[in-house]
């Protein structure tokens, strides 16, 4: 029956115009799977930073906010068809624990106490998305939790937070990492729960690809936020040197963050100004526009638990130019010649400069994009991942949901 393939998402990101790339991945999931659900329904619990410097203070901003909540909650469609409600949530600052319990009340709140009604709910990120759904889905729920934090380290080393999701482990009926480098370090720190914690990616839309193949490797872009573990100084100055080498190189920044002012500020004592274009947040299908029209994606993190925008690249025929950073070893096995070129993470823009040669001299007669979209494709395409859901959301029915998705 359709009821029984109802199913709720639960999480604190999704995008929204002013950051219109966090939570892309979870909208993402939602298109994958929505198709060979029933109804679907997006709690985007969304957190709303609050400096209140006393506990009377806080408690006069939580009482106005609640009787304000139920004029503020609307709901709305999304993609896949699927239906989208947004609770603000009062954020002082706090540990991801203090965190999730804020989320999982408020959630509560919107919900007028009553549980989602969802016989399925899937949730994203261990904490503010995992303890959330549980503490509010239905007794009788089947409770499932995608990882793909890369700041688990942090999540992990705080005792609080860890103690928490250990609970959450225990208590979902099935959780996933979205790599074998994020799905390691879960096993490494609770290892007598490593029999819950599966393997299930991101899902990737291979739907559009470019009109004609790249030919050179002159339109550099990136795509991401502006972060130290993005590794963005290293490709700012990696750009600056193969750009005194050949002036025809432009530079494509797409993506908000911290090192804004200060990329932009080195980018002028480089003399590269000219060439090197800072388009701060774009949506997430301007990104994937921008693939099919520049010529290289430039993937310098120092730590990446997946890497959609390097999978994304492929999708849309472009090649890569990526540091093993943990996630992209597994994403990219087996292909990463065929793809492009993986570099050491390096604490100098070296390693880029000399891939970028060395992709260089390869291309394009050493690489074969092709095969590299048509394995990806196979791996984290929408129907690939999609089933893998199905089978754990739907155990009764798993042949209907693939045939659906």
């Amino acid at each position: 029956m359709a009821d029984n393939r109802d199913v709720a998402v639960v999480t604190p990101w999704y995008p929204i115009p002013q950051t219109p790339f966090a939570g892309a991945f979870v909208a993402a999931m939602v298109e994958a799977t929505a198709p060979g659900c029933g109804e679907v329904t997006v709690y985007h619990t969304d957190a709303w930073r609050a400096r209140m410097k006393s506990a009377e203070e806080r408690e006069a901003a939580e009482e106005a906010y609640r009787r304000l909540l139920p004029t503020a909650l609307r709901r709305g469609k999304t993609v896949g068809g699927a239906e989208l409600l947004r609770v603000p949530v009062p954020c002082p600052k706090g540990s991801f624990d203090e965190l999730a319990r804020l989320h999982a009340s408020w959630l509560g709140e919107a919900l007028g106490g009553e549980p989602i009604p969802a016989p399925v709910v899937h949730a994203h990120v261990g904490l503010r998305g995992g303890w959330t759904a549980l503490e509010n889905a239905r007794p009788d729920a089947r409770v499932f939790v995608t990882e793909h934090a890369s700041y688990i380290d942090t999540v992990l080393d705080h005792p609080g937070c860890r103690d928490m999701y250990g609970q959450v482990l225990e208590r979902c009926t099935g959780f996933f990492a979205v790599t074998e480098a994020l799905r390691d370090k879960l096993v490494a720190a609770f290892p007598s729960l490593a029999h819950k914690i599966e393997l299930i990616s991101n899902p990737i839309s291979f739907e559009e690809r470019r009109p004609e193949p790249v030919t050179e490797l002159r339109r550099w872009l990136y795509v991401g936020t502006l972060i130290e573990r993005k590794g963005v100084g290293w490709l700012l100055e990696a750009f600056a040197k193969c750009h005194a080498e050949d002036p025809k190189l432009t530079l494509t920044i797409a993506g908000s963050g911290a090192l804004a002012d200060e990329l932009a500020r080195r980018a002028g004592e480089l003399q590269v100004d000219q060439a090197v274009t800072m388009l701060g947040a774009v949506p997430p299908d301007e990104a994937t526009r921008l693939m099919r029209e520049h010529d290289l994606l430039v993937h310098p993190a120092r730590w990446e638990t997946f890497g959609v925008s390097i999978i994304e690249a492929v999708a849309a025929g472009m090649p890569v130019l990526v540091t093993r950073c943990g996630g992209p070893e597994h994403t990219l096995a087996g292909i990463e010649d065929a793809a492009g070129q993986m570099v050491d993470v390096e604490e100098s823009a070296d390693s880029l400069v000399e891939g970028y040669h060395r992709l260089r001299e390869r291309f394009p007669h050493d690489l074969d994009l092709e095969r590299a979209r048509r394995t990806l494709d196979d791996r984290f395409g929408y129907r690939t991942v999609a089933e893998a859901h199905y089978e754990h959301w739907f155990p009764e029915d798993t042949a209907g949901g693939g045939d659906e998705g």
